[in-house]
């Protein structure tokens, strides 16, 4: 449905910057994909090139066979955009901009007025459905985007980090969404850089970095990359300023570290001596709290791009 091949896109300004630098993607209807990578990795800029809004400088996309360079018009038509900003909601409510966006797409009055109603009520929005978007929070703003997208979504649905400022509990109302998007036959790309909700929800995940793929595959696939069995975590506020690991722990890799947080891969036979030297720390002051946990996609995404641009993000 989605094919992306040897994408690249390379801005003059800043000398030459490739943002994009020969991606190649594949969704199928049905599916959802993960994009996965850190701000400025590339995932924004790969979905404007899909929806036609910026040319790519080299590479092939492909929309149920349609070229969005060729033929923009008919692309626009068959897929659907979340974008990262706010939409513009100003004296508009969540009814309204929802049941508007349906009419747009081509649905009739009757049509448009049940899809949205059902999307109200699967977002549990019928609180804020008639409240203008000045007086909405951001993550019913970002629930109303979302309906606006799905209202009508036709073969490709794209989601710029669409969970952002909303709450738990609607978060994972949002989420049965995106699958019940899937489950109509659409194929879904996903942004994000959350990783732990990449990790739960999406079919396959594709890490991007600097612009490149760095890794494809499910959840399964990704962590059968990471090294050791085990996570040991620990926070302090001074994590330089701690003591050594000791050299008879068993451990699988090189510390990671940012600016409060220690991750240690462990063998499981490190396990119960990695713990009893956590605890003495726990115990002497030096660190705040530990845990030891089973490797997880986000130990993948740490090798894979590093610490530092995760740091980087958690500070910023």
């Amino acid at each position: 449905m989605l094919y992306i091949k040897d994408i690249v896109k390379t801005y003059k300004r800043g000398g030459g910057v490739r943002a994009n630098d020969g991606v190649t993607i594949q969704v199928e209807a049905g599916e959802v994909v993960g994009l996965l990578g850190h701000n400025g990795a590339g995932k924004t800029t790969l979905i404007n090139q899909v929806a036609g809004l910026t040319v790519p400088t080299s590479g092939t996309i492909r929309v149920d066979g349609c070229d969005p360079v060729a033929e923009p018009s008919k692309v626009r038509r068959m897929i659907a955009v979340m974008p990262q900003s706010h939409a513009p909601l100003t004296g508009v409510t969540p009814r309204q901009v929802i049941k508007s966006m349906a009419r747009i797409r081509g649905m009739d009055k009757q049509a448009a007025s049940a899809r949205t109603e059902e999307l109200i009520k699967d977002l549990d929005l019928g609180e804020w459905a008639d409240t203008t978007g000045e007086r909405l929070s951001g993550g019913v703003r970002r629930l109303t985007a979302f309906g606006m997208a799905a209202a009508s979504p036709g073969k490709v649905v794209m989601l710029d980090e669409p969970t952002n400022d909303v709450d738990p509990a609607r978060r994972r109302l949002l989420w049965e969404q995106i699958r019940a998007l899937a489950n109509r036959g659409c194929a879904v790309l996903l942004v994000t850089h959350n990783v732990i909700e990449a990790e739960r929800s999406v079919d396959r995940i594709v890490v991007l970095d600097s612009g490149k793929v760095m890794a494809e595959g499910t959840a399964a696939q990704l962590r059968s990359r990471a090294a050791g069995d085990l996570r040991l975590e620990l926070t302090a506020a001074d994590i330089d300023g701690l003591p050594s690991l000791p050299e008879h722990i068993a451990t699988a890799g090189a510390p990671l570290r940012t600016s409060r947080r220690l991750t240690v891969a462990l063998e499981s036979s490190g396990a119960a001596d990695a713990l009893a030297w956590a605890q003495r720390l726990r115990e002497s002051q030096d660190i705040d709290e530990f845990s030891l946990v089973p490797v997880g996609l986000e130990d993948v995404y740490l090798d894979l791009v590093g610490a530092e641009s995760t740091a980087a993000e958690e500070e910023g």
